[in-house]
């Protein structure tokens, strides 16, 4: 966009869109530099998601639930997603933790069939109760395998902060930190290991490298932490 149209956008109280220079993926394995413009529904985006997810806070702490969802929207950004993965990054727990088909339906009817069909698809459940656990991992496992790439950038993204999350509590409060999760520490490392099969069967993208990367140093810390 050019300065004289910035200047005429703001004389009218208009916001120019936002641009982000980001790594677009150009052929399903290879990045490249794009400039992609980001709207003002990821503002929106952001507001609604503050909005169901302000009283929750991350598992076993103080910290705001909505750090997590900025910081997948991020690294989707990050490694070439466009607004509306943005846009979904920023709500893909809030049918599975805030309201279930009420909720998809208004993400729907807010930001389209796009942004919710990727909500529903990054969901391994929308209904209280929950199904069993383990039972449910694995199905949600078989359909990220057979998820088409804009998919599995999203659900890599979430499971990539979650393990670089688990990996500073690690470092700071010691095996302790497996307790906060339902699977403990075997079925919590069983489950990243499932995931990463399933994100790379027909996917090759940067951003498994490092996902692999982290998903090794839980397992080193796990190792570690027995030995002592």
């Amino acid at each position: 966009m050019c300065s004289h149209s910035k200047k005429t956008l703001e004389k009218v109280g208009l916001r120019a869109p936002a641009q982000l220079l980001c790594r677009a993926n150009t052929n399903g394995h290879e990045m490249s530099w794009t400039r992609v413009i980001l709207t003002e529904r990821l503002d929106e985006a952001f507001a609604f998601a503050h909005e169901l997810h302000r009283e929750q806070r991350r598992k076993g702490s103080r910290v705001p639930y909505i750090t997590h969802l900025m910081s997948v929207a991020a690294l989707v950004g990050e490694y070439g997603g466009d607004e509306d993965q943005m846009v979904a990054a920023l709500l893909h727990d809030a049918v599975e933790d805030q309201g279930g088909r009420s909720t998809l339906d208004a993400i729907r009817e807010r930001f389209g069939e796009r942004v919710a069909d990727y909500v529903i698809r990054c969901s391994d459940a929308e209904t209280e109760p929950k199904p069993p656990w383990r039972a449910r991992k694995k199905a949600f496992a078989e359909s990220v395998r057979k998820a088409p790439p804009p998919i599995k950038l999203l659900v890599a993204a979430d499971k990539l902060h979650n393990a670089r999350a688990t990996i500073v509590d690690l470092d700071n409060e010691g095996a302790s930190v497996w307790q906060r999760f339902r699977g403990g520490r075997v079925n919590t490392l069983w489950y990243y290991d499932l995931m990463l099969e399933a994100l790379a069967e027909n996917w090759a993208h940067p951003i498994l490298r490092e996902l692999r990367r982290c998903v090794h140093s839980l397992h080193q810390a796990a190792e570690n932490m027995e030995a002592q």
